[in-house]
């Protein structure tokens, strides 16, 4: 049954006792990769099915079919989409909606994705057990291939989840193998130095809001850490999360065949 349960008084600050965790939608094989547009829709990731969905007032469409397994989704400055396929491409969808891959040569199965106000995309590639950047003059504005460069820039034995604190200056990112969320500092020009522990979890996707603290969907939900690594609760949808992302005021959670929606309040990190 859903729920809201607090290992510190603290989490109380973040959500609200009386929140609703709300179904917005459901019926799906697999979801994942939630991203809020600016403009006031949802897209989410149907994985078996091959489709990323937009959701908007409660109205369900197809937003695009063949997705070629995409899994995490965020969008750019221009608001224009990028996915992690896991189909061994990272793409980005133009507004005239053609498709242009960003990274292809080399990967096995791109799953997560995020995008810094750089210009510059990081990207995990799960199989590979490797964590990518595509630079700024491959992806940014104005950036498209051959320009710039794909590099890696982490190595770890399964990454999923990949997101950027609220500063911009560390990566996280969620290996469900070692079943550690570990963080990086990002350096000048966008390399990650070595990892640190943050949180003996196993985690799919995560996000951090603007207080720095880190919303990671794992077997047991949504569970609530500060920058220190503590546990300070756990939002229980019905069913085990995959992914979460900001938006509608709020949070919105993919798990398994549905989209939940509840509202908190502190505000997301928006990369875009």
């Amino acid at each position: 049954m859903a729920a809201l349960e607090a290992k510190s008084g603290r989490f109380w600050e973040l959500v609200d006792r009386s929140a609703e965790i709300k179904q917005i939608a459901t019926g799906f094989a697999f979801t994942e990769g939630p991203v809020f547009s600016r403009r006031g829709f949802l897209l989410f990731s149907d994985i078996p099915n091959g489709k990323i969905m937009r959701w908007e007032s409660g109205e369900l469409t197809v937003f695009r079919s063949g997705s070629n397994k995409a899994n995490g989704l965020t969008f750019d400055h221009q608001g224009r989409l990028l996915a992690a396929e896991g189909g061994a491409r990272v793409t980005r969808t133009e507004k005239n909606g053609s498709i242009t891959v960003l990274a292809a040569d080399g990967l096995q199965g791109p799953n997560d994705i995020v995008y810094a106000i750089d210009g510059s995309v990081y990207f995990s590639d799960l199989p590979a057990g490797r964590v990518y950047q595509i630079t700024r003059e491959r992806s940014g504005v104005g950036g498209a291939p051959p320009r710039g460069e794909v590099r890696m820039v982490a190595e770890t034995p399964a990454p999923n989840g990949v997101a950027l604190s609220p500063n911009q200056q560390q990566l996280y990112v969620a290996d469900v193998k070692t079943q550690v969320v570990s963080v990086h500092a990002i350096a000048a020009d966008g390399r990650l130095g070595p990892r640190r522990d943050f949180a003996p979890v196993r985690v799919d996707g995560l996000k951090t809001d603007e207080a720095g603290n880190v919303w990671m969907a794992s077997r047991d939900g949504i569970v609530v850490y500060d920058r220190a690594g503590q546990h300070l609760g756990t939002v229980r949808p019905d069913e085990a999360p995959s992914n979460c992302g900001w938006g509608g005021g709020g949070l919105y959670i993919t798990a398994r065949k549905s989209v939940y929606h509840v509202s908190t309040k502190v505000p997301g990190t928006r990369t875009f």
